[in-house]
C-alpha cells in the first residue's frame, strides 16, 4: 500500500500528517497552533476575523458531521456573526479562491462536498 501522506511540522519534534491536498488525515491533530500552519502554508496570517469564520466551520461541522460547501457556509457565517459578515465578499476578502476549501483545510475538517 503506498502511502501519499506528507508531513507538515510544528516545531523541530512535532509533525502532522496531512492528505495530499493539504487537509489533515487525523482531525483530532488539529488545533490552533496547526491552523496557524496551515495557515501559513496558504500565505494567511489569522485574524480575529479568520478565527470567527473557523469557529462558524467548525461549529457547522460538529452539526452536520461535514464541512459546508459555499452556500451553507455564507448562510451559517450570516446566522453565526451577522448580515454584513454572511456574504461571499467578506469570505473571498478573509479566504480567498474557495474559501470553504480553505476554511476547511485551516479548521481541520475533512474538504467540503461539491467543492472541486
Amino acid at each position: 500500500m503506498n502511502d501519499t501522506s506528507l508531513y507538515r511540522y510544528l516545531d523541530a519534534t512535532q509533525k502532522v500528517k496531512i492528505d495530499p491536498e493539504g487537509y489533515l488525515v487525523k482531525q483530532s491533530d488539529w488545533d490552533h497552533s496547526v491552523a496557524a500552519l496551515l495557515a501559513a502554508d496558504e500565505g494567511l496570517a489569522l485574524t480575529e476575523e479568520h478565527w470567527e469564520l473557523i469557529r462558524v466551520v467548525r461549529d457547522f461541522y460538529t452539526r452536520y458531521e461535514m464541512a459546508p460547501a459555499m452556500r451553507p457556509l455564507v448562510k451559517a457565517t450570516k446566522q453565526a456573526l451577522g448580515e454584513e459578515k454572511g456574504r461571499s465578499v467578506y469570505l473571498m476578502r478573509l479566504f480567498p479562491g474557495s474559501p470553504p476549501k480553505r476554511l476547511a483545510r485551516i479548521a481541520g475538517l475533512p474538504k467540503p462536498t461539491n467543492c472541486l
